[in-house]
């Protein structure tokens, strides 16, 4: 059977927070000094190649550094600075940047806990994670002891929690699913399947706006935070539950283009970002992956005011922003009646299968 590479995250019980912290204040140490010292080189454009960097490599990096250990007493071992040094190169080349942002370890700026390591530095021992001398408590709802853990990091979230991440190879398993899915996000259901099926939006922020209002007043940080986690994980819980449904349930699946990025820029911020777009495509896309579903994002534009069963756009389809509150329309060419979010998942649908025509293969 076919594996697929998965993460996973533990958290880490908060008795080894304080050797974390250390350890993490280390690693700002390298990438800043990697970061110094790329400073001085640019990405230049090479005709026919691309852009490439004409300064310090991961290689050029690593001789370079390969005596900070010493020269500033670090605990971390050889290995853990040389996975810092290969990120900060990966980012340099995915931002096409010669430095990139300082990682503070203190002040409003500061940068959360990372602590990078490769498979040969990890150890399951006795149920706890082994890792530069140091053996790890965490709460083990996987059953570690079933997976060959590969590479990863410690990580820290705002409330100052730790959690180990791991990538693991696990068996694949196809979905069952033989029909196809149309997808229409929006504001006032987060998303619209094209058989009817919503993920109605749950006005997550505002049922904690009081209680956070009430925190901020009384600048209690850790409650802030604490409500914030809270709010992204009910968030993350619905929307984890529908794209799960919908890889199990259905062997292609299409979504709309519309961007959040965009729309932050607008008067509907709040409900852009409340309603969890970029998280729901990206579970949607690494889901489909493991499951052997098709994913496509497909162009959105007048998805809405196209009647799915003509294909026209009549004159009393909703249009532009004065039409926001139209939620049921009738077609004035062929007389169809229309949810207004059924039916741009449907349009959505049909281009889905317009592109796997052209070139995509076909389930």
């Amino acid at each position: 059977m076919a594996l697929h590479t998965k993460t996973l995250k533990l958290r880490i019980k908060d008795k080894h927070s304080k050797v974390l912290s250390q350890w993490a204040f280390e690693v700002n140490q390298v990438w800043n000094s990697a970061n110094e010292l790329s400073a001085n080189y640019s990405w230049v454009p090479i005709p026919g190649v691309g852009y490439m960097n004409c300064g310090t490599s991961e290689f050029d990096l690593n001789k370079e550094l390969r005596s900070i250990r010493a020269e500033r007493g670090l605990s971390i071992g050889a290995a853990t600075v040389q996975s810092v040094i290969a990120q900060h190169a990966k980012s340099r080349r995915q931002f096409k940047k010669n430095k990139l942002q300082w990682r503070s370890s203190s002040g409003s700026k500061r940068a959360l806990g990372w602590v990078p390591f490769k498979q040969a530095g990890i150890k399951l021992v006795g149920g706890q994670i082994r890792f530069c001398g140091q053996h790890f408590g965490v709460w083990d709802s996987y059953g570690l002891s079933n997976y060959e853990l590969g590479t990863g990091s410690f990580s820290q979230d705002a409330r100052g929690r730790w959690y180990f991440n791991t990538t693991v190879q696990v068996e694949a398993k196809p979905s069952t699913g033989t029909k196809s899915v149309g997808i229409d996000l929006g504001l006032k259901a987060t998303a619209t399947c094209s058989d009817g099926e919503k993920l109605e939006r749950r006005y997550i922020t505002n049922e904690f706006a009081a209680q956070l209002g009430i925190a901020q007043r009384a600048n209690k940080a850790h409650r802030v935070k604490a409500i914030h986690a809270k709010i992204k994980n009910f968030r993350q819980d619905a929307i984890h539950k529908f794209t799960t449904s919908m890889v199990e349930n259905y062997g292609a699946v299409f979504v709309g283009d519309v961007s959040s990025k965009n729309l932050v820029k607008t008067s509907m911020a709040k409900s852009v970002l409340d309603t969890g777009w970029g998280m729901l495509k990206e579970q949607l896309s690494y889901k489909a992956i493991a499951r052997g579903v098709v994913f496509e994002e497909v162009p959105e534009n007048y998805t809405t005011q196209t009647c799915s069963c003509c294909g026209e756009i009549s004159v009393n389809s909703p249009k532009g922003r004065a039409g926001l509150g139209i939620r049921e329309w009738s077609c004035a060419l062929c007389g169809m009646l229309h949810d207004r979010d059924i039916n741009a998942a449907k349009n959505i649908l049909a281009r889905g299968h317009a592109r796997l025509a052209v070139g995509i293969p076909c389930l």
